[in-house]
């Protein structure tokens, strides 16, 4: 039997991810005909068919799952010798792959894609923004070294870094800037808009109203914030949203914010990465300049936040 390549079982890796060869050569910044040929080849190494082709989806043979099952402990053996490689060096420099949830990523990966840059210019980000059952997954395969997510996840082979905590907002329509803030109980009773499952935000927001995910009818689900804000801007309902989130989801909708009193609902923000991880030591270091960025963040947020109370009062 031929040698294969690292490369090869990246290929392969990305193509068993996707099922779709465009999708899968995007992600691995070749052309499909190029990634077509070392699937072939590999295939031809490994003496039979990895995949199943069809014109919509290619998916896994038999003997394809269990290759696959292989291939993500090679490929992550050989990100950890590279990891540990990297430890020789004075600087943070290389790829990084880190992943961030939906409610986050918008708003906070701007300052942190410029505040790594400025720190450590070898850097290589590579960055993935979804859901946090998804990010837990890719991290303990070894495809991200390092995710941002709400805490705690729990999950012991991980390592959690706390980096800040920030409120929930109360989104609801012009009209009812002067009415009194509902606390949980009253918001139990009123359209509360929600994030589709499968987000954390959503679990949260119903954790501060006592409600369970099995939702009655007036309750309405979103794709993502900023949907649910224009929905409260068209009167259909009230929603809870990040602070990070309100200068930019607010700015061009007819809504009214207002802040809940203590104890208000709010998450905290971490950092996690696997135990095993020989990156650790530098992994502080990024998590320290994500807090910074937050900090960064949160004070602009702030000001804008005075800018525009200023003018209204004019």
């Amino acid at each position: 039997m031929d040698n294969f390549s690292l490369r090869q079982l990246r290929y392969f890796e990305a193509l068993a991810q996707h099922g779709h060869f465009g999708r899968a050569a995007e992600a691995c910044a070749i052309s499909q005909p190029a990634l077509s040929v070392q699937i072939r080849e590999l295939e031809e190494t490994l003496g039979t068919a990895l995949f199943e082709r069809s014109a919509r989806q290619v998916r896994l043979t038999g003997f394809g799952e269990d290759v696959a099952k292989k291939v993500r402990d090679i490929l992550r053996g050989a990100d950890e010798l590279a990891d540990f490689a990297r430890l020789s060096q004075d600087h943070l420099a290389g790829r990084l792959r880190i992943g961030v949830i939906p409610t986050i990523a918008p708003y906070l990966l701007p300052t942190i894609i410029g505040e790594l840059g400025a720190r450590y210019p070898g850097l290589d980000l590579r960055l993935r923004e979804t859901l946090t059952p998804r990010l837990i997954l890719e991290l303990a395969e070894g495809r991200l070294d390092t995710a941002i997510v709400a805490l705690p996840v729990s999950e012991p082979s991980f390592t959690e870094v706390p980096l800040f905590s920030e409120d929930f907002v109360l989104v609801r329509p012009s009209a009812d800037a002067d009415k009194p803030v509902p606390n949980a109980d009253s918001l139990r009773e009123m359209r509360l808009l929600l994030l589709e499952e499968g987000h954390c935000f959503r679990d949260q927001a119903l954790s501060f109203c006592s409600m369970t995910s099995a939702l009655p009818r007036e309750l309405l689900d979103g794709s993502s914030l900023s949907t649910l804000v224009q929905m409260v801007g068209a009167g259909i309902g009230v929603t809870l949203i990040p602070e990070m989130a309100v200068p930019v989801e607010t700015r061009s909708a007819p809504v009214s914010l207002a802040r809940f009193p203590d104890p208000r609902p709010s998450r905290q923000i971490g950092m996690i990465w696997r135990n095993s991880n020989p990156l650790a030591d530098q992994l502080r270091q990024v998590a320290e300049v994500v807090r910074l960025s937050a900090e960064t963040l949160s004070a602009r947020n702030a000001a804008l936040t005075v800018g525009a109370q200023m003018r209204q009062s004019n």
